[in-house]
């Protein structure tokens, strides 16, 4: 629309997205009146870059701060400040004709008409009036986070966590397994009837630790006293006590050239269920997390399968499943959260067939970074500087930020249309690395048993937690993104309190 506004001469006063900010395909975008060609958007000085603009004014528009005054902007364009003696209060009159239904265009002749619209057209037009009452504001985050230290005495802390918002460190629970947890696996939502963090370790020994939502939140349901020395996380008793290991247990074989990894491992959103691949048969598993029987397996590679990964859930635990394999592809499966298996027939379990097929690796799926749909068609591939050529980790943003950490120690941040935004290169041996719920705080975890949290749209440094006695293996993120798990390399769980808003621009004066 705008190219064919350029052309006719119209006023293209249209909002560009964020990646034609920049005339890459050199369009004839006309003069201005200077004789300067029309090319690239001129951006304000505080934008040092297209997706510096974006971001900024999406914090800006999407902050709490302008969520606290949307209701007044709604009482003057459709609500009681639109018209009559309070729209003369607040200065929000305009001309009589922009008004509904002011006049009646068709009692008027052809001229008077023509006229009108003109008018009209420039002067715009005022929408239907919805609402004759104040529109009530809306709840925002501040709102209620004040109603909640209100609540609280100045002069106790919740047990859990030491000061209010403190990200100090405190060890949740230590496991006797010797094997360190290769993955940390986390779905905490006190809805589940079983809220935990799944760990497994590189011997396929997997324990479900509890996790209770409760402790450490004063004012919150269920809350009391007793659990003043308690910590959120419950280490799985059949582990602790060694009385049921045989129900945790993975004993089925698995192919000897596979490294056992975080990738080897997904699970269901509601904790029942353990999907493993890297078996001999090409095949990847379904265990239940309760008995750990097996409950499925799943055919569709031509070699060994070397990942898995799960998107977010629908309501009912549905989700996508993507398996990785040395044959270079990817195979898309569904899975039924209602039925507990992998399709959507529970009659055809045994053979489920993959929704879409993910091409365009030459070998094992290691690297490039390839984007796709998910119906199958390729999109893009994320390439990185000449340095960054096989990657490690990966991960992705709601937004479609991808943050990719390769070999050496370097990381690289994508936009989801291939654009390198940023780069570093870290000295520790990274094993972990995720993005906070809104994409934009990147936590980091290695050898040296340091958790590190960066600014993610530019790799600034926000935070280095005191270090810990042992390399970190595995991370996760509790639901609500107060606390940090992290399966250590001398086999225990620690968890750190962590809360993004400490450098969140809106909140720092709090802290």
């Amino acid at each position: 629309m705008l190219f064919l506004l350029c052309l006719t001469g119209a006023d293209p006063r249209v909002l560009l997205p964020a990646e034609m900010f920049v005339n890459s395909n050199e369009y004839e975008l006309g003069v201005r009146d200077d004789g300067v060609p029309v090319c690239d958007v001129e951006l304000p000085v505080w934008a040092k870059k297209p997706e510096d603009f974006v971001r900024i004014n999406r914090m800006a528009l999407e902050s709490e701060f302008v969520s606290c005054q949307l209701h007044q902007w709604i009482d003057l364009i459709f609500g009681y400040k639109q018209r009559g003696p309070e729209a003369v209060r607040a200065l929000n009159v305009f001309d009589f004709l922009s008004y509904e239904g002011a006049v009646n265009l068709d009692n008027l002749d052809a001229a008077q008409r023509e006229v009108i619209e003109i008018q009209i057209q420039a002067c715009g037009q005022v929408p239907s009036q919805l609402l004759i009452e104040p529109h009530p504001p809306r709840s925002s985050a501040m709102h209620l986070l004040r109603q909640h230290e209100a609540s609280v005495s100045p002069h106790q802390s919740p047990p859990f966590y030491p000061k209010p918002f403190s990200p100090e460190p405190r060890p949740a629970s230590a496991s006797t397994s010797s094997p360190w947890p290769t993955a940390t696996l986390t779905n905490t939502l006190p809805h589940l009837s079983i809220p935990a963090a799944v760990t497994v370790t590189c011997s396929r020994l997997f324990a479900v630790n509890r996790w209770h939502n409760t402790v450490g939140l004063r004012g919150a349901p269920g809350y009391s006293l007793e659990q003043a020395h308690h910590l959120p996380i419950e280490m799985d008793p059949l582990i602790a006590n060694n009385s049921g290991v045989n129900k945790r247990q993975i004993t089925d074989l698995v192919d000897q050239s596979i490294q056992i990894n975080t990738h080897c491992f997904v699970v269901t959103a509601d904790n029942r269920y353990i999907l493993v691949c890297g078996f001999w048969d090409k095949s990847f598993r379904v265990y239940s997390t309760e008995t750990g029987k097996l409950t499925q397996i799943v055919f569709g590679h031509w070699d060994v399968v070397t990942c898995l990964a799960r998107s977010e859930s629908y309501i009912g635990g549905d989700c996508y499943i993507v398996s990785g394999s040395r044959d270079a592809t990817l195979l898309l499966w569904y899975w039924s959260g209602r039925h507990h298996i992998i399709g959507d027939n529970p009659n055809n379990s045994d053979y489920p067939a993959p929704r879409a097929v993910l091409t365009g690796h030459d070998h094992e799926v290691k690297g490039p970074c390839l984007v796709h749909t998910i119906t199958g068609d390729l999109l893009r591939a994320l390439e990185g500087p000449e340095l960054c050529q096989r990657p490690r980790l990966i991960s992705v943003s709601s937004e479609g930020h991808c943050i990719i950490y390769y070999e050496r120690g370097r990381f690289c941040n994508f936009s989801i249309n291939g654009k390198l935004l940023a780069q570093m290169e870290v000295n520790d041996s990274t094993r972990a690395i995720l993005l906070s719920s809104d994409g934009q705080n990147l936590v980091t975890g290695g050898d040296n048993g340091v958790v590190e949290v960066w600014q993610a749209c530019d790799f600034k440094q926000l935070y280095i937690y005191p270090g810990c006695d042992a390399g970190i293996r595995a991370m996760d993120l509790s639901h609500d993104q107060r606390t940090l798990i992290t399966g250590m390399a001398s086999g225990s769980i620690v968890a750190f309190n962590i809360d993004f808003n400490r450098w969140h621009y809106e909140h720092q004066n709090r802290y």
